[in-house]
């Protein structure tokens, strides 16, 4: 978290921490690359859990990047069980250090729904509520629900975080995934002692997924909640400035990166930073203000396409005029040659 400061990232979002870090027990290997045809890395597979590292430990080291690093923004990922007093324990002990806000991790699809944990949460509606509003009761800063792609209709968990509170969403994490299986031996991959789980995918692969999943969400936002101070953190393959304009033109307030760094590194957020102002340089804008969600009225319902291309095939047939000599009518000889005057 120190280095991602010191390289210029305005913002941080720690590892997700539980209470009981001595439950968390990770394997490996634990990531798998899917790459395209000339070699390129074009999806990310893990099934890495939440941090294992003790939870005073944690505390402790972020604690002490707060006081190196007072105006840079730090973000608590939490997540716990089924418990109430678990969840506030773990929100007091996080405020103590002045975290900014929480990022509530109801989202990791793999190990971790096992313990009713993450994903779990995140696909059923009335446990996400109920342990949204535990979280909104004890929570003095603003709480982000991270939403999880794994569902049908992202906007319908997303508007029950809202409901209980939340002031914003986070999407999207991982999409549940098996890279593939081992032709030679016949095993899936990543494969631990010759066995393997479904993990989380991430990068370039799953970028139109998490723009489609977060403009729905943006939807709503736009629909229910519109003034009333609630955001979107956009996730999901971002790798340079412009996937970074992209999410911001269909509402999102925020974008985040993590695979990216893993592939390119911490200083990635220079580019990522100099491609936004190329973008922003090309359109003439001079804050990411004037373009957030500008291309967000230009997504519709299938409906409406087919209504515009009928309305626009129309006006363009009666600007054109004739198309051949047979269309000609005495007796509307005139009305055919207006029809095709340029500057009626």
């Amino acid at each position: 978290m120190k280095k991602a400061f010191d390289e210029g990232w305005g913002g941080v979002i720690c590892k997700t921490l539980s209470l009981d870090s001595s439950k968390v027990v990770n394997v490996t290997p634990r990531y798998a690359k899917t790459r395209d045809y000339s070699g390129r890395v074009f999806g990310w597979q893990n099934f890495e859990l939440i941090s294992d590292r003790p939870f005073e430990t944690m505390i402790a080291e972020m604690k002490r990047l707060r006081e190196e690093y007072p105006n840079r923004i730090l973000i608590a990922s939490i997540m716990e069980e089924y418990n109430k007093n678990a969840w506030e324990e773990i929100i007091g002990r996080c405020q103590e250090i002045n975290v900014d806000a929480f990022e509530i991790n109801f989202s990791c699809p793999h190990g971790l729904p096992e313990r009713r944990m993450g994903m779990a949460m995140g696909q059923d509606p009335e446990v996400l509520g109920e342990v949204c509003g535990w979280i909104n009761g004890a929570a003095k800063v603003p709480v982000w629900a991270k939403m999880t792609p794994n569902v049908t209709d992202i906007a319908y968990p997303a508007d029950v975080a809202l409901k209980a509170g939340c002031e914003g969403v986070a999407a999207i994490n991982t999409i549940s995934c098996i890279t593939g299986v081992n032709l030679d031996t016949l095993r899936p991959e990543p494969s631990v002692e010759g066995y393997s789980t479904p993990g989380g995918y991430s990068w370039k692969a799953v970028k139109p997924i998490a723009l489609a999943k977060c403009t729905a969400i943006a939807k709503l936002i736009e629909r229910d909640y519109k003034g009333q101070g609630r955001s979107l953190s956009g996730i999901g393959g971002v790798e340079t400035g412009g996937d970074a304009a992209e999410f911001i033109l269909l509402g999102s307030d925020t974008v985040q990166v993590c695979t990216g760094v893993m592939i390119h590194g911490y200083p990635v957020v220079k580019n990522l930073c100099g491609g936004l102002q190329k973008f922003m340089a090309k359109h003439n804008f001079k804050s990411i203000d004037e373009f957030r969600g500008k291309s967000l009225p230009y997504v519709t319902v299938h409906s409406e396409l087919v209504k515009r291309q009928r309305e626009a095939i129309a006006a363009k047939k009666q600007r054109v005029g004739l198309s051949n000599d047979a269309e000609w009518s005495g007796d509307d000889f005139v009305k055919n040659a207006e029809s095709m005057v340029a500057n009626r």
